[in-house]
């Protein structure tokens, strides 16, 4: 079955930024357990650092990641039909 790359790049980064509203909302609401929990994924003192967060900030980085995801679910589902062809 072949998939939309179109559709399927727009879903990506609908997601993306949905996933991203939420982080943010979660960083605003609770900026230590937070900061906590990233530290942890990354395996860093991310407490130590802090946050910097600005609304502009959150709408840019939101635009960059969604449109970052779209590029990268268009790549995923093109290549994943090129590999329909060759099978």
């Amino acid at each position: 079955m072949k998939i939309q790359e179109n559709a399927f790049a727009f879903a990506c980064a609908a997601a993306f930024a949905l996933i991203w509203i939420v982080c943010s909302l979660f960083v605003v609401a609770l900026p230590n357990m937070m900061s906590d929990m990233t530290g942890k994924m990354l395996h860093t003192d991310w407490q130590a650092m802090g946050w910097h967060m600005s609304v502009l900030g959150i709408l840019i980085g939101g635009v960059f990641w969604a449109f970052l995801a779209g590029i990268l679910g268009w790549l995923i589902a093109k290549i994943y039909n090129m590999q329909l062809r060759d099978s």
